[in-house]
């Protein structure tokens, strides 16, 4: 059973899973998943990471569409956008039925 590519209309998921990937990017998203807008200093506060650091891994997570950059003054602030999410989700529930469906087949096969 060959797992297609996304439908055209949907987005690709593959940035996401990618972005997901690591645990440094993980725990940004875990301390935007408040719905609180952070700055680059902020998120950087409290962890190893230097600010350079921090900034390379918002910028895959935007890439992704995982959060989003709002510039106050000299200031970006960065909030998660939960939309991407729901999205790799919808692919993963698809995969699943897909699955589900060929396991399906298999055991009506083996009982058949």
């Amino acid at each position: 059973m060959p797992i297609s590519a996304p439908s055209p209309a949907a987005a690709d998921p593959a940035p996401v899973f990618a972005a997901l990937g690591d645990r440094t990017r993980l725990a940004l998203l875990s301390r935007l998943s408040d719905g609180g807008r952070r700055s680059i200093a902020h998120l950087s506060r409290d962890t190893s990471l230097t600010r350079q650091a921090v900034t390379k891994h918002l910028r895959v997570l935007e890439h992704a569409g995982l959060v989003e950059n709002s510039r106050v003054g000299r200031e970006s602030l960065f909030c998660f956008r939960p939309a991407a999410l729901g999205q790799a989700r919808s692919y993963l529930d698809e995969v699943s039925c897909r699955w589900d469906e060929a396991l399906g087949r298999l055991r009506a096969f083996v009982d058949g």
